[in-house]
């Protein structure tokens, strides 16, 4: 984790996520929907971590809330064996990041 990493709308249409080393980038025409969620449990939700019961990954600095980012397809494996169809990332401000992609 970096002070740089967060998540990121390019002026070319893209959403991209960092944290620390990882990085994740699709077009926002990529992205199915999102949800403002939270609390979590902190052991699920602060790190990098993969899902338990589905191909996601989240990108988490805390358990408090977030955005989960549901993709129409999927996007390329950044942790585990598979391809990712959904991130949930914490964000200082996740009503803003919900309204910047637009779904």
């Amino acid at each position: 984790m970096t002070k740089a990493d967060g998540v990121t709308i390019t002026g070319k249409g893209a959403l991209v996520a960092t944290f620390g080393r990882y990085r994740i980038e699709t077009t926002l025409t990529n992205v199915a929907s999102t949800e403002i969620t939270g609390p979590h449990r902190w052991y699920t939700a602060v790190g990098l971590r993969l899902s338990l019961t589905d191909d996601g990954i989240t990108f988490g600095t805390n358990h408090k809330r977030g955005v989960s980012i549901v993709f129409m397809k999927k996007i390329p494996r950044v942790l585990g064996f598979k391809k990712h169809s959904m991130l949930w990332v914490s964000v200082a401000d996740p009503e803003g990041l919900v309204a910047a992609i637009g779904k």
